[in-house]
């Protein structure tokens, strides 16, 4: 079993304050509802995202390109 510690940050007052209210509002602690952020956020962080998703669909159909440098690749981007 894990052993509950404390970590401190550094927030915005206004935010807090809203973040707060909010949950009381909800009648959550705002741990919990922090808590669940964190667990969410990790989660997410070890799926691909959609563009990482649709990235990799093109390669398997050979849909993708090649520059021959960096102003190229920017070019065939959109990206000036």
């Amino acid at each position: 079993m894990s052993k509950d510690v404390q970590m401190s940050i550094k927030v915005d007052r206004v935010l807090r304050d809203e973040f707060v209210a909010a949950a009381a509002a909800t009648h959550r602690p705002a741990a919990q509802i922090i808590r669940e952020l964190m667990r969410s956020y990790i989660s997410r962080s070890h799926e691909p995202n959609e563009e990482t998703i649709c990235a990799m669909d093109a390669s398997d159909r050979d849909e993708v390109f090649s520059a021959s440098d960096v102003d190229d690749l920017f070019r065939q981007c959109g990206i000036s």
